[in-house]
């Protein structure tokens, strides 16, 4: 057996790749699948379309790439399941990170003072962004979930653990440390499931999966699943997994992944960091029983806003449109998109900002839009690292991957904005990576997983003028002030 399969289940799609025994992709399928918004500020997905898409796309590896030595498994993080035990079916959609119908349960336990026992036990802020309080909402709002939760009848996973579930034929009801520590519930300092925080968001314990490293051994398929048995070594989520397939294992090394949302990884080591401006301590791996720890800035809208301007707003056609639209203009003309459509992110955490477009006047075209919209992006992950600086981690240069990062004028605003270099790896697809260097490491095809070190392909390096970073910088935060909730 000479390759691994790597499962890539994202927040719009799902995907497969299989690596031969040097790490090297070979083969792929893609599935994406159908975003639900049936509230204000609420972002379904079908578990069963989810379980579907990825079944496809590892069937049509397996047909093409038989010899799979073992699987890894990385996954949108946050989005959380609840099943019956016995049958494997939910008993209602995966509510995805980005929603927020929790909102004001998240702020009546914050106005009750309870967000610095959560930060200090878990790393985290009190945001509907996180698990804990979805499961809550699930097991209050479904009729008798809450019984059946407590007689043991039900489990919770993220989509890793719902995925390990489907493909192990429900053998196996497990996690790794990475999608645990977004949860709410685990404390990151002892490395378990926390009494206090079950209790505080009433969340019973027997609904819980068991907690292994991110190489780790999660369980075989089954036969009747996928014809064949094949053990699955590597989890991690899908930020952790870019970090670890951007080679991100020395401290200070930081890496943005621009799918979705965006999300910048600042690897601190062995030790736990608490930020002073609102930046996440979480888990970056656990490997050998001992946790590493990262600083992390969560935008919730980067690509996002792209997939707006091409399905809502119909001003493209393909995200590869972009770069085009925007390479000759000679300035923003004053035009701000803040793409808070669910709220902001780091460092602002307000799940009541609604988007705003800023600067508009009768010349205002699609190009326009095009471009703040880019633009918004580079402009967030400037102050998640200006959050950074503040506590004392001030980058030299920035590791970035996923699908933006393929627009090289994107990245040249982003290298200009920050004023540090950026580097693009070879192999964008970090992610999925990540998850293979686990599984291949835990199966004895690979060796040390931290050994690895990642290509860059092109550097882009910073070419603006203080007076006009400062300036359009400056348009931004006037306009970032005008939604906040």
């Amino acid at each position: 057996m000479t390759h691994i399969l790597a499962i890539d289940q994202g927040t719009t799609s799902s995907r497969a790749i299989v690596y031969d025994s040097d790490a090297v992709p070979v083969f792929s399928v893609q599935k994406p699948f159908t975003q639900y918004y049936p509230n204000d500020g609420w972002v379904e997905h079908d578990p069963e379309e989810i379980w579907s898409g990825v079944l496809e796309c590892v069937q049509k590896c397996l047909a093409h790439t038989p010899d799979i030595a073992a699987i890894g498994i990385t996954n949108q993080r946050e989005t959380c399941v609840v099943w019956e035990r016995s049958t494997g079916k939910p008993i209602y959609n995966a509510i995805v990170w980005q929603d927020r119908r929790t909102a004001d349960m998240c702020a009546k336990l914050k106005d009750a003072g309870h967000e610095s026992v959560v930060s200090e036990k878990t790393g985290l802020l009190l945001d509907p962004y996180f698990s804990g309080a979805k499961i809550a909402w699930i097991l209050d709002n479904i009729k008798g979930a809450r019984a059946r939760a407590e007689n043991g009848e039900l489990a919770f996973g993220t989509i890793d653990t719902f995925l390990i579930w489907r493909l192990t034929g429900g053998a196996a009801h497990v996690t790794d440390a990475t999608n645990a520590s977004r949860t709410s519930l685990y404390n990151i300092e002892t490395g378990a499931w926390d009494d206090a925080l079950l209790s505080l968001f009433n969340v019973p314990r027997a609904l819980l999966p068991e907690v292994l490293d991110c190489a780790a051994d999660f369980g075989v398929t089954s036969k009747e699943v996928l014809g064949a048995e094949i053990p699955i070594t590597g989890v991690a989520g899908d930020q952790q997994a870019a970090a670890i397939g951007q080679g991100c294992f020395a401290v200070g090394d930081i890496k943005s992944t621009y799918g979705t949302g965006c999300f910048v990884l600042l690897n601190t080591g062995t030790d736990k960091i608490t930020s002073t401006n609102r930046l996440l301590t979480t888990v970056a791996y656990r490997l050998d029983g001992v946790s590493h720890y990262a600083l992390e800035g969560s935008i919730f809208v980067a690509g996002a806003a792209v997939q707006w301007l091409r399905d809502e707003m119909g001003l493209i056609k393909s995200a590869s449109d972009t770069e085009a639209m925007v390479r000759d203009m000679s300035s923003n003309n004053g035009v701000y998109l803040v793409p808070a459509f669910t709220g902001l992110g780091a460092p602002h955490w307000d799940p009541n900002a609604r988007g705003g477009i800023f600067g508009i006047t009768r010349d205002t075209g699609p190009k326009d839009f095009v471009r703040a919209a880019l633009e918004s992006v580079c402009y967030q992950t400037h102050d998640l690292l200006a959050a950074m600086a503040a506590d004392g981690a001030i980058p030299n240069s920035l590791k970035v991957d996923g699908g933006m990062a393929a627009n090289n004028w994107t990245m040249q605003f982003l290298a200009d904005i920050l004023d540090i270099p950026v580097n693009r790896p070879a192999n964008m697809e970090t992610t999925a990576l990540g998850a293979a260097l686990l599984a291949g490491h835990q199966c004895g095809l690979y060796g040390d997983v931290r050994k690895f070190e990642s290509k860059t392909d092109k550097q882009f390096t910073p070419d603006m003028a203080d007076a006009e970073r400062k300036d359009l910088l400056a348009g931004w935060d006037k306009a970032v002030g005008r939604v906040l909730g």
